[in-house]
């Protein structure tokens, strides 16, 4: 007998939202293996540019976004997109969740919420702050992706990254400034990785920012990648941020990035809802998975 999954598959039309990457090949390793699994499971399966004009959304029964990786240069006009996308077809994620997740401000609604998060503080234009004297810090906006103007700073180094903040002012940008975690350079960041509300597979990397590299200099966004089995306290923590996040019923995928602490226990580094490095390369067990979590959330 036809599985429930291949029989929704074979009437769903699904869209996975890509970034269009212009004469460069595309950086997303998952797209094409994603898109033949959707296939393989009987779905009408497209890669689609999120930002072309000419492409009928209401065609699609389900639009995933997937690797819109230029969205955080025009935050704004991203989030309307997904808005006017949302309401022609159903959108994962949604919208409203979307236009929560693309300022990471979001991280102090968290720390509101009892979730343990890296400490944030958030300079907007006009505004200034002390940056720290006695530690490393991080300097990067609160729109941003792949590490992109996000510098790591000595003591000594402040009138750097004074600088840089009055370059970020001067683009519109609101900086976060946030206390470099040591415990990264031994540790790594762990990310793990959630489909239909479950744990799917969890992966380690090297720190990303080095000492000294320019803010605006391109960075190796996921360097020494391995899997990982996350820790009962990392599961915990992941699982509780989720929690925190509004309207956490609707989220198709998830990705929580950890580090540890100054105490040594695991805090919230990042938390992906629009547009995670799935990493399925590495996890190629997992692949299956989340086709079939994507084949079930199409109506």
């Amino acid at each position: 007998m036809e599985s429930t999954v291949a029989r929704s598959a074979a009437r769903a039309r699904i869209a996975l939202a890509t970034y269009d990457p212009g004469e460069e090949p595309s950086a997303d390793r998952d797209l094409p293996v994603l898109t033949a699994a959707l296939a393989q499971a009987g779905a009408e399966v497209r890669a689609v540019y999120w930002d072309d004009p000419g492409v009928d959304w209401a065609a699609f029964d389900l639009v995933v976004i997937r690797s819109t990786w230029d969205y955080s240069w025009r935050a704004a006009e991203f989030v309307a997109w997904a808005e006017r996308c949302g309401r022609m077809t159903r959108l994962a994620n949604p919208a409203g969740v979307v236009r929560w997740n693309a300022d990471k401000r979001y991280l102090g609604i968290l720390a509101e919420a009892g979730v343990p998060v890296v400490p944030t503080r958030y300079v907007a234009p006009g505004e200034s702050v002390g940056l720290p004297d006695d530690r490393e810090f991080v300097v990067k906006p609160t729109a941003g992706a792949g590490a992109r103007y996000a510098a790591r700073y000595a003591p000594e180094d402040r009138e750097t990254a004074a600088a840089q903040l009055a370059r970020m002012h001067a683009e519109g940008l609101t900086a976060m400034v946030q206390p470099y975690v040591k415990n990264i350079d031994a540790g790594g960041e762990r990310a793990l990785q959630f489909f239909g509300g479950h744990l799917v597979h969890a992966s380690r990397k090297g720190a990303v920012l080095e000492s000294g590299t320019s803010f605006d200099a391109k960075k190796v966004a996921h360097p020494r990648l391995e899997p990982w089995q996350p820790t009962p306290a990392e599961l915990s923590v992941a699982e509780r941020a989720l929690a925190a996040v509004p309207d956490a019923g609707e989220l198709l995928y998830a990705r929580v990035d950890l580090v540890d602490g100054d105490d040594g226990e695991p805090c919230v580094m990042e938390l992906e809802l629009i547009e995670p490095n799935l990493f399925l390369w590495l996890h190629p067990e997992s692949v299956p998975v989340v086709a079939e979590a994507i084949v079930t959330a199409a109506p």
